[in-house]
């Protein structure tokens, strides 16, 4: 028989996205609608570790769903990768009267939401991440707000590389995942596209599709380039040096985190979140909220971080196509 639920906690851990405000919301509105009482825990494991946990009530998420970044804030927390940190973690749980915590982040959270649970306390996880990496979701939440984010700043730049008949680098976040990288080349029109799944670091072919381009009668040449890959600036030296071609590279780094989450994070982040609070309210623990196939489903979560996620090879070869690279 599961044990009674009767107060929740909620933190946000890992690299913000945005969208997890929306997800503190939900799970603040639709637990106390249970019934059940909850507390908001302020910077991730750290703040837990650190006791930052306040009482949440209704009104404590008013007004957050539109806003970027997390209002509990986040850190990562070297710490509480150790066994000592996990218990001294579930022991002030106990302390707080936090019978189980929705956590919300990436796969370095789950393995933290994992570690809890097997201290007793209850856990459930929330895909937050903009990388969109994890294997049992086909959605995280903050992705399109940092695709359209990139996106949008990718135009802009490709203008201006065009009035100057530049070849422009591009480095888009995703650590080693290629989905950004992958949805911004096609989005933008990008000549090459740089996915750490798929590239050979074979700069001699990029140079040579440059050239060809430019004997074409192409004005500008855009690269999309993985955080996952990296050395931008580097690449545009060498890209510039064997072409003769004015290369520029732009990293655009954490604005991709930031600004304000669009209808489908916002829409993502609130079923997830009330799902993950339903999920504890009945007692249930160890799970992850993924979206599969049209559905909010859940998953354990040791299966979840075990299963794999590999980037379309249909979706690549149609980026390679309609850029011209086949």
């Amino acid at each position: 028989m599961s044990q009674e639920i009767k107060t929740i906690g909620v933190l946000t851990s890992g690299g913000d996205a945005p969208g997890m405000n929306a997800v503190v919301r939900a799970v603040v509105r639709k637990a106390l609608m249970n019934g059940v009482a909850v507390k908001g825990i302020k910077k991730g494991y750290q703040g837990l570790l650190n006791e930052e946990i306040v009482d949440m009530k209704a009104s404590s998420v008013s007004d957050i769903i539109q806003k970027g970044g997390t209002v509990l804030g986040t850190a990562r927390c070297k710490e509480f990768t150790t066994e000592e940190g996990q218990k001294l973690g579930a022991d002030i749980c106990r302390k707080h009267g936090i019978d189980g915590i929705v956590v919300v982040g990436g796969d370095g959270s789950y393995k933290g939401a994992a570690a809890l649970a097997k201290q007793g306390i209850n856990t459930i996880g929330v895909p937050g991440t903009i990388d969109l990496d994890i294997s049992c979701t086909e959605y995280t939440i903050g992705f399109d707000t940092a695709v359209n984010t990139a996106m949008e700043a990718i135009d802009k730049i490709r203008d201006t590389s065009s009035s100057h008949e530049r070849c422009s680098i591009i480095e888009v976040m995703g650590r080693n995942a290629g989905y950004l990288a992958l949805w911004c080349g096609i989005a933008n029109g990008a000549e090459d596209i740089l996915l750490p799944e798929k590239y050979d670091y074979n700069e001699q072919s990029i140079i040579n599709n440059i050239i060809r381009n430019r004997k074409r009668g192409k004005t500008h040449h855009l690269i999309i380039n993985a955080e996952g890959i990296g050395h931008s600036t580097s690449m545009a030296r060498r890209i510039e040096a064997a072409t003769g071609i004015e290369t520029r590279a732009t990293i655009l780094g954490y604005m991709q985190r930031g600004g304000s989450p669009t209808c489908k994070d916002r829409y993502f982040a609130s079923i997830m979140g009330a799902y993950a609070a339903d999920l504890l309210c009945q007692g249930k623990s160890n799970r992850v909220v993924c979206y599969q196939k049209g559905e909010f489903v859940d998953h354990d979560i040791q299966e979840a971080l075990a299963m794999t996620k590999n980037i379309s090879e249909y979706e690549y070869q149609v980026s390679r196509l309609l850029s011209g690279n086949v």
